[in-house]
């Protein structure tokens, strides 16, 4: 028995509905019998979504308080798999949760999963609880309380994101959004916000990135002045992690009020040259930005 107290956890759920939105956007929704104590503090709010394989059933995820440490001094062979991603939509009356999943070739555990599941396949969800009333580390949207524009950029990997973003900022924010998917059809996928501009593009043969690349830095130009910023540490994606939140240390917005706050989320390489961008070349306060390396090209990543 869980308890009460506990502000994150695993739920067991199993696939109700398969709803394909687009080519490459497939909807799962999952039902289980605690979800109506299932939290969502909104925004981009990180969850993980563990899959069984062909050699082993979600028994085999350690569960308890030091699930990390259990799962990591596991042999290779015994790790389940698992992959982050954000709550869509929770109904916790009708005890159902929508997670927005990106559907490719399949090239490990989890696009084979995403591939084949069917209606009532079970999976793992380590999700905040409705016992989470407090700021929660897992919600990287932190802007300022005093904003004038954000930038809202990324691939497909931050599109879901993006979407409940949208959904939820007041209906008298204004900003521009950036987006780079794979098809013409995946374009449709977002919500609409009256107060955005929608720089949303389909890959369809041009180099990964380029229009992500290319539009955020068009769109930066519109949003920021000329100037020039403070120079940003450099990451190695290879061995560390590019993923830079600002906030203070009880978890709020590092600053008071900005006139932009930038978001880029998505494939580790593409952020860091943007990353770079705003900060040193379009002089934006790095204390408003948020970057993160959602994925790195050629990896498989937990």
């Amino acid at each position: 028995m869980p308890s009460p107290r506990e502000t994150s956890r695993f739920f067991r759920v199993r696939v109700a509905r398969i709803t394909d939105l687009t080519p490459s956007f497939r909807r799962f929704t999952f039902v289980g019998d605690d979800l109506h104590e299932y939290g969502d503090p909104g925004f981009d709010q990180r969850i993980k979504v563990v899959f069984p394989t062909d050699t082993l059933s979600l028994d085999a995820m350690p569960t308890g308080a030091d699930w990390w440490t259990a799962w990591r001094e596991l042999p290779d062979e015994l790790r389940l798999p698992f992959r982050t991603y954000t709550t869509r939509a929770v109904r916790r009356a009708d005890r159902e949760v929508d997670i927005d999943m990106v559907a490719h070739e399949v090239l490990g555990p989890a696009s084979a999963w995403i591939e084949n599941s069917r209606v009532g396949d079970e999976v793992l969800v380590f999700a905040p609880t409705v016992a989470l009333t407090d700021v929660s580390f897992g919600v990287d949207f932190v802007p300022p309380a005093e904003t004038g524009d954000y930038l809202l950029a990324g691939d497909e990997t931050a599109a879901p994101a993006i979407a409940v973003i949208l959904e939820q900022l007041p209906a008298d924010a204004t900003g521009t959004v950036v987006l780079e998917v794979p098809t013409p059809e995946d374009c449709a996928y977002l919500p609409r916000h009256p107060g955005f501009s929608f720089l949303v593009a389909a890959r369809a043969g041009r180099d990964r990135h380029a229009h992500l690349v290319t539009a955020t830095r068009d769109a930066a130009f519109a949003l920021t002045p000329d100037g020039h910023g403070d120079e940003v540490e450099e990451i190695d994606i290879d061995e560390g992690m590019l993923w830079e939140v600002p906030r203070t240390a009880k978890g709020g917005a590092a600053l008071k009020r900005a006139p932009l706050y930038a978001w880029l989320a998505g494939e580790a390489s593409a952020i860091k040259t943007l990353r770079r961008h705003l900060v040193t070349e379009r002089g934006v306060d790095r204390r408003a930005v948020a970057f993160m390396g959602y994925w790195r090209t050629g990896r498989a990543e937990c």
